[in-house]
């Protein structure tokens, strides 16, 4: 069932509302002149009406039972913010430029993920497009954005959002989105669109008054939980079905990342996100290009990404939080909060080669046997990363990696990612170890729900015992803070490392062992004194190996590598790349002892002979 405003053309629009428990409902013009339209309910509570001589711009609102005058729960747009009134806008007026564009498959993406609102000065979709090219020259294939459905105020991370159809309007709205994805595909990137369906935020959710969109049968971190499989959970199950075909059909989106899966409750005999997987599916057959649905949750559960015919939902790629959590416990040594489950060699080893680290073993800062194995997933299904936006804004201070580790760690934590066998992600600005931090920032106007805020945060650090003090989110300064430096680019060690994770992009998407070979052509070792990672990878007769020093000493070896004779591609400590010298050989063969400094990484190809 259709939901919201549907502008057909010729000053004729269709509005549907669910609203099962209203006896009656009227739609309230506001704009440009007052009006009031009574509605017509079918049996499963959905309320419509046509009408015409009305043009896209026009503001309303809906009467329920002649009380309360709410914006549309399905809004596409809030010109005015959460509180206002809804408008009609017209999705087939816009010329898309972008007839050619085909996907890019998951296996090819370089993921850069962004905020809008701190990725330019201006923080809008049409400053952002002003770095889209760069983006490409860089070598990223598929941005990811953070939330954009309508929150309160002018700044929020994006999981605030109460308007999930609507496009936030401080970032420019429908019509500002649809430039950005325009500009993306015709520079050859895909666009990834987060977006939140485990809860909605506090302000301006009038969800309620309409329907039963929300159960008390289970718990939340943000209450009663979305109702997926209570009664009348009909509703509730379109309306985000809808919501998810929405993002392809009028913005053109290539996939969606779904945030926290952990937080939608489901006993249904068909889960929800199986619902969404199988939407996108026939999504895909109907557009001719393969969308793509990427999931985040802390479960470590592999049937989120197993296909329907084994008993899974078919969602195509997850976060892999293990991965990330070992490379950041070896970088930093940190020892707090998760971080007490690694820190070893032994991690970003099983990490390397499987993806999850914890496949049912005792997680000490869980209290428990935690995830199931992972190894006989393809690695184009694991989304992996050295920093995103969970993992520095909810650090007490938003430290980046470039606060808590050497330059040299940077370009090692750079290579782990980037020559994994899953799909790389960058967080903005960590191509040129941008220093500014990345907090948590809301714009809330009220004040109980401010101190909430406030309280809530300081007790999410609890576990990790950081010393220093948090900022204010709701001020102006912390949101201020977190934007981009850009020039940081162009000099000194930012410039160097932008080189940097370009040429190792260029390595990743040249080389055939990288290009074609997955977990299954890939042999990972350690030598856990020396705390060196050996990683060999293949395709046919091409050959890689990869050297990681994760001490912080020099250490000397006998490299773990195959009969032959192995030339070095790219060092990290050459002095090109701002190191102190390369200590490793040219030319490099198993039976020989090498040396190679702290932090370092070293990249080698067999000679073949042709």
């Amino acid at each position: 069932m259709k939901i919201g405003a549907h502008y057909i053309g010729d000053r004729i629009c269709k509005f549907i509302v669910w609203a099962p428990f209203a006896n009656e409902v009227t739609l309230k013009i506001v704009l440009p002149q007052e009006l009031f339209i009574p509605m017509n309910k079918d049996a499963l509570g959905y309320w419509s009406v046509i009408v015409e001589e009305i043009n896209p711009g026009t503001q309303y609102l809906y009467s329920l039972d002649q009380s309360q005058e709410k914006p549309d729960p399905a809004s596409f747009y809030q010109p005015d913010g959460v509180h206002g009134p809804s408008q009609i806008i017209d999705q087939n007026s816009f010329l898309w430029k972008d007839t050619g564009w085909k996907d890019i498959p998951l296996k090819e993406m370089i993921l850069y993920e962004l905020h809008i609102g701190t990725f330019t000065p201006e923080g809008t979709f049409n400053s952002a497009i002003d770095r889209v090219e760069q983006l490409a020259q860089l070598g990223i294939t598929a941005i990811e954005i953070m939330p954009v459905a309508q929150f309160p105020g002018a700044r929020n991370w994006g999981y605030d959002g109460v308007y999930p159809f609507s496009v936030q309007n401080s970032y420019g709205g429908p019509k500002g989105l649809k430039e950005f994805v325009n500009a993306c595909h015709l520079n050859g990137i895909a666009v990834i669109l987060d977006v939140v369906y485990n809860h909605l935020g506090p302000e301006g959710n009038y969800f309620s008054e309409f329907g039963p969109y929300f159960t008390n049968k289970y718990h939340t971190p943000w209450g009663n939980a979305l109702n997926f499989d209570d009664a009348y959970s009909y509703g509730v199950r379109n309306y985000f079905i809808e919501n998810v075909l929405s993002w392809f059909d009028n913005y053109h989106i290539d996939g969606l990342r779904l945030d926290a899966v952990h937080g939608i409750y489901d006993l249904s005999g068909k889960h929800i996100l199986e619902e969404f997987a199988e939407a996108v599916e026939d999504a895909s057959m109907r557009q001719g290009r393969k969308l793509c649905l990427i999931a985040e949750s802390e479960l470590n559960d592999t049937r989120l990404i197993k296909s329907k015919d084994v008993g899974g939902y078919g969602i195509d790629a997850q976060w892999c939080d293990d991965f990330h959590h070992a490379l950041h416990a070896l970088l930093t040594e940190e020892k707090q909060g998760y971080y007490i489950d690694y820190g070893k060699t032994e991690h970003i080893m099983t990490a390397l080669k499987e993806g999850f680290v914890y496949s049912g073993q005792y997680s000490v800062f869980r209290k428990k046997h935690y995830g199931n194995s992972s190894k006989d997933i393809s690695g184009n299904q694991f989304v992996v990363c050295a920093q995103n936006h969970d993992q520095i804004g909810n650090r007490r201070q938003g430290e980046r990696l470039s606060r808590l580790i050497s330059f040299e760690g940077l370009k090692l934590s750079a290579a782990t990612v980037m020559f994994s066998p899953y799909v790389p992600l960058l967080f903005m600005g960590e191509e040129y170890a941008e220093s500014a931090p990345f907090l948590y920032f809301v714009s809330h106007s009220d004040d109980d729900l401010i101190a909430s805020v406030r309280k809530g945060r300081k007790e999410e650090f609890s576990a990790f015992k950081w010393k220093g003090e948090a900022s204010d989110p709701q001020q102006e300064e912390t949101f201020l803070d977190s934007k981009l430096n850009w020039g940081k680019r162009n000099e000194g060690d930012g410039n160097i490392l932008l080189h940097w994770y370009k040429e190792l992009i260029a390595l990743r998407t040249r080389l055939p062992a990288f290009i074609y070979g997955g977990k299954d052509t890939m042999e990972v070792s350690t030598d856990k004194t020396a705390k060196i990672v050996f990683v060999r990878r293949w395709h046919v007769r091409h050959e890689l190996s990869l050297i990681m020093n994760f001490s912080q000493e020099e250490v000397s070896f006998n490299p773990q590598i195959s009969e032959g004779k192995w030339k070095k591609l790219i060092d990290s400590s050459d002095l090109k790349w701002m190191g102190k010298g390369a200590l490793l050989p040219d030319n490099i063969m198993n039976s020989q002892k090498v040396k190679m400094p702290a932090w370092g990484f070293a990249l080698y190809e067999k000679d073949v002979l042709r």
